[in-house]
């Protein structure tokens, strides 16, 4: 294995060192050009999910640039995945989909950015140290989503939802009431639902998160919306 020399002192910090992950060799080699031509070392490539993760693994880059739409393990599972197994890694989310719903769960998948393929190439590099810097790399559209997202959240977090969740809709319903110290009864009433509905819902609320009381169920959720809030709140640093 070849080795790098220890800088020295007085020479420039160490380049970017990027993977890049796409199924399309044709995007891949325009993007790994554009990088290349700006200094960003691009030290590999992969045409799928489960290559991008195992690469990172290995080399341990600043920033995976990922695309979604791969065979097998696709952008938004490997993003998941590397987010979990090599948290010191960023993932650029670029992708041929504009879709705002799309970024939104990128980004709570772990990205730190989300953008389309149409952005212009040479602002890529930009995005990509911008990303080594704590900033996150989002379209403007969708820095805007993230605003009214939070505009529309009550202070009590009741209405914010993870993505991808166990809870169905109802049943977070039930748990934002709980949430606001609302009993059995006055769930039935507001929600035009019968007090036996209500309790079950929260029995399966009770068995879905793994816990044995409104209390921890409680704690739980705020844990989960303190989790979203998190990843909307990066989302707004930076639009790019």
């Amino acid at each position: 294995m070849q080795t790098q020399e220890e800088p020295r002192p007085c020479e420039e910090p160490s380049r970017l060192r990027i993977i890049i992950a796409d199924d399309d060799p044709l995007a891949r080699r325009v993007v790994r050009d554009a990088l290349q031509e700006a200094g960003v070392i691009v030290i590999a490539e992969a045409a799928n999910g489960r290559e991008a993760v195992e690469l990172a693994r290995h080399y341990r880059p600043d920033v995976v640039l990922m695309d979604i739409i791969m065979p097998g393990i696709d952008g938004l599972e490997a993003t998941r995945l590397l987010a979990r197994e090599v948290p010191d890694t960023a993932v650029l989310v670029l992708t041929a989909s504009g879709d705002e719903d799309t970024g939104m769960l990128a980004l709570r998948c772990g990205a730190a950015g989300f953008l389309s393929k149409d952005v212009d190439i040479q602002a890529l590099p930009r995005a990509l140290r911008g990303i080594t810097y704590g900033e996150a790399a989002i379209s403007r559209e969708l820095t805007m989503r993230v605003i009214e997202r939070f505009r529309r959240v009550r202070t009590d977090g009741a209405g914010l939802r993870p993505v991808q969740s166990v809870l169905s809709g109802r049943e977070w319903e039930v748990l934002d009431h709980l949430c606001s110290g609302a009993s059995t009864d006055d769930i039935a009433d507001t929600l035009v639902l019968s007090t036996e509905t209500v309790r079950s819902h929260i029995k399966n609320i009770l068995r879905k998160l793994r816990v044995s009381s409104r209390a921890e169920a409680i704690a739980v959720a705020r844990e989960l919306r303190e989790a979203v809030t998190e990843v909307d709140a990066r989302a707004t640093v930076m639009s790019r």
